[in-house]
């Protein structure tokens, strides 16, 4: 069975329609990257948490596949202004990944294949708002949107949502990740606009 996350309604919106302020809809679906698309192979791919005392949990292919999925429909919101709306998709809920991490950490810093980084306040990956996705539309994800593996964190713009995503930091001080060094908003809520520092 699916999952419509809740809170992607538009806050305060009659309907799904609504779009964050600024935003204009798209039917396709972009490509935007900050570099040259990394090409990881599953052979060889591996997800890493690692907490603020040095713990490390890591799954492989086999084994992150081997965790219990969801299929989730989300809206997305880029800070170049797009919104694609009702996307569908399949990963695995933060939540389970981060079930074992024994941490009193508040902050995320996740990390992706080609040097990417950013950073989230950990309480938006917890709670069914975050996943590790890796099909889009019933297929595998596409290199070029992230695959094989892009965190999901619909709530947020989209580039908090890493593509090849290899691993998630967890800090207990903020560490601002790629874009916020270079001037994006530290949180980026579409609703509220944030995309620059001083929005």
């Amino acid at each position: 069975m699916g999952i419509v996350s809740p809170g992607f309604k538009g806050r305060g919106g009659a309907g799904r329609e609504k779009l964050p302020p600024g935003q204009y809809l798209v039917t396709d679906f972009p490509v935007l990257s900050a570099g040259p698309t990394p090409r990881v192979d599953t052979g060889s791919w591996e997800l890493r948490i690692r907490t603020e005392t040095g713990e490390v949990h890591s799954w492989d292919w086999a084994a992150f596949r081997a965790l219990p999925s969801e299929e989730i429909t989300v809206d997305l919101h880029c800070v170049t202004k797009w919104s694609k709306l009702h996307t569908p998709w399949r990963g695995v809920s933060l939540d389970t990944l981060l079930a074992e991490a024994e941490t009193s950490a508040e902050y995320a810093l996740a990390r992706s294949y080609g040097g990417y980084t950013t950073n989230l306040p950990l309480q938006d990956l917890l709670d069914g708002q975050a996943w590790v996705a890796y099909e889009f539309d019933g297929e595998p994800l596409e290199s070029e949107h992230g695959g094989p593996a892009r965190l999901l964190v619909p709530h947020l713009y989209l580039w908090k949502s890493a593509k090849w995503v290899q691993g998630i930091d967890l800090l207990d001080n903020d560490e601002p990740g790629f874009w916020e060094s270079l001037g994006y908003h530290n949180y980026g809520d579409p609703w509220r606009e944030q995309r620059y520092w001083g929005d």
